[in-house]
C-alpha cells in the first residue's frame, strides 16, 4: 500500500506590531493535529439614528465604525500520539497546550509611544493558502482523559483570533519562511534556491550534504527550525547560508 500523503500543519506564529511581518526570534509553533473546519466572520458596526415624533417608513442604518474580522479554530491535543510528540516525554497534555497560550498572554511593550502598556502579541494562523492575522482574543481549554496520578493527557483548545477591521482574504502557503521579510535572511521568497528534504533528514545531514556541516546551527535559525534532528518529507529548506 502506497505510504499516506504529507499533510501540511498549522502553526501560529509571532508577528510585529504592525502586523507587517514576522518578528525576528519571534515565538512559533505547529499545531499537533489539523483543525477539522475554520470559521470566519465578519461583522459591522450599524446604528439606527434615533429620532422623535411619527415618523413614518423605515429608518436609515447608519455604518459607525470599524467592522471587525473574527477567525475561531479548535485544536486538539494528546499526550499519547507519539508522532506529534516529537520524540520528547511529555506527560502533562499543559506541556503542549501552553504553547497556544502564549499568544493570549499579554507583555510589556519596551519602547515607543506605547511603552509600559501591557498587550498580547500579533499572531498570524497559516495553513496551507490559509492565512490570518490578528489577535487572541479568547482561548477555552477543555481537560480531559486524567492518568492514574491526576494528569490530564488530552485537550481540546479552542480560540479565537480578531482584527478590527473587514479584512480581505490573504493567501499564504504552508511553505512560507517563518522568519521576517517574506523569504530566508532578507531575500525575498521566491528568489532563493530551496532544498527538498528526503524522508528522515536532519538539518545536520542536509548542512554536510552541501558541505556546511559546521554552519548547520545558522541553517536551522534562517529557516527558523526549532527541532533541526526532525525535518517533515519535502519541507523546503534554504541550505546556501553565509
Amino acid at each position: 500500500m502506497p505510504d499516506s500523503a504529507q499533510l501540511a500543519k498549522a502553526r501560529l506564529q509571532e508577528l510585529d506590531a504592525e502586523f507587517k511581518d514576522v518578528k525576528p526570534g519571534s515565538k512559533m509553533i505547529e499545531v499537533q493535529f489539523n483543525p477539522e473546519t475554520l470559521k470566519v466572520s465578519f461583522a459591522n458596526q450599524i446604528q439606527i439614528p434615533g429620532g422623535g415624533g411619527d415618523q413614518k417608513g423605515t429608518p436609515s442604518m447608519q455604518f459607525v465604525g470599524a467592522g471587525t474580522t473574527k477567525l475561531s479554530v479548535q485544536l486538539w491535543f494528546d499526550v499519547n500520539a507519539a508522532e506529534a510528540v516529537k520524540g520528547k516525554s511529555v506527560h502533562d497534555v499543559r506541556e503542549l497546550t501552553q504553547q497556544v497560550a502564549y499568544f493570549i498572554t499579554p507583555t510589556e511593550i519596551k519602547e515607543g509611544k506605547d511603552k509600559g502598556k501591557f498587550v498580547p502579541p500579533a499572531v498570524r494562523f497559516l495553513w496551507g493558502s490559509f492565512k490570518f492575522d490578528g489577535l487572541m482574543d479568547s482561548m477555552e481549554e477543555t481537560l480531559e482523559f486524567f492518568s492514574s496520578e491526576g494528569r490530564p493527557l488530552r485537550a481540546g483548545v479552542t480560540f479565537s483570533l480578531s482584527q478590527q477591521k473587514i479584512q480581505e482574504f490573504a493567501f499564504g502557503s504552508a511553505q512560507d519562511p517563518p522568519a521576517g521579510g517574506g523569504g530566508v535572511g532578507g531575500k525575498a521568497a521566491g528568489t532563493i534556491p530551496l532544498t527538498s528534504a528526503p524522508a528522515g533528514s536532519t538539518v545536520q545531514g542536509l548542512a554536510a550534504s552541501t558541505g556546511q556541516a559546521g554552519n548547520w546551527q545558522a541553517i536551522a535559525a534562517a529557516n527558523g527550525i526549532e527541532n533541526p534532528r526532525i525535518l517533515q518529507p519535502g519541507q523546503l529548506i534554504h541550505v546556501g547560508i553565509s
